[in-house]
């Protein structure tokens, strides 16, 4: 008989970003270091353990027009089909058609927060987005309508308590709210349910874990991002006069 535990290995995943990010947040005195080591973690987890067809990133976004987003802690954008991502000295910069989902990580979940993870998805939602039709044996499927890019935010804990509570989803209903889901390590998860338009909150368990695996199901069911043009950003090779 076998020795493994499928729960025992569910709940040391959990366990282990738990104690990075605790750490993280007791040994680095300066709020940067924090911040950095805290956006490092989260990108190690979603770089370790989402499907290859996906990466993880810090970077840019720019659309074919010209324009950029806001720097953001964590693109997850399509390695399978993207053309081209422009990476020099550690700058990424990626297509705005290749994004499935982007993050803001933090050491604490706060209103002001949640409104900055806001703006940060809004500046890459807003970008343009190309979509060609896909040739294949039997003629040419239309052009795919661009998949709706997810947003979140990822902390260790919550400022609020309770953690998951009404401040939290006043703070996510704000201005419309933008965030589809996001993790609290210390304390629980959150997302947006499509079916009923509300926010679903589970508290405690092991939510690492628990929103990896929501997750990677948002991006099963968001689908294939859409087949860019690629010539639409070669014309910013031409020289202006």
């Amino acid at each position: 008989m076998t020795n493994w535990s499928l729960s025992v290995l569910l709940e040391s995943l959990h366990d282990d970003i738990h104690q990075q990010l605790e750490t993280a947040r007791k040994s680095f005195g300066h709020p940067v270091s924090k911040g950095d080591a805290s956006e490092t973690i989260w990108l190690e987890l979603l770089q370790k353990y989402l499907p290859k067809r996906y990466e993880a990133k810090k970077g840019h976004v720019v659309d074919s027009n010209g324009t950029f987003s806001q720097q953001i802690d964590i693109i997850i954008f399509d390695r399978q089909y993207s053309p081209f991502i422009f990476n020099y000295k550690g700058e990424v910069i990626v297509p705005a058609e290749s994004v499935y989902a982007i993050f803001e990580a933090k050491q604490s979940l706060t209103a002001d927060h949640v409104k900055y993870a806001q703006e940060k998805v809004e500046s890459v939602r807003k970008l343009h987005r190309t979509s060609l039709p896909i040739p294949h044996a039997g003629g040419v499927y239309p052009a795919k309508v661009p998949i709706n890019i997810l947003g979140g935010i990822l902390t260790f804990e919550s400022d609020w308590s309770p953690a998951l509570g009404l401040a939290l989803e006043n703070a996510l209903k704000k201005d419309g709210g933008s965030l589809n889901m996001g993790c609290v390590a210390a304390q629980g998860y959150f997302n947006f349910l499509d079916t009923t338009k509300r926010y679903e909150f589970v508290a405690g368990g092991k939510p690492a874990t628990a929103f990896l695996f929501k997750l990677i199901s948002e991006l099963q069911f968001s689908g294939t991002v859409p087949m860019i043009d690629v010539l639409a950003y070669s014309k910013w090779l031409t020289p202006t006069t």
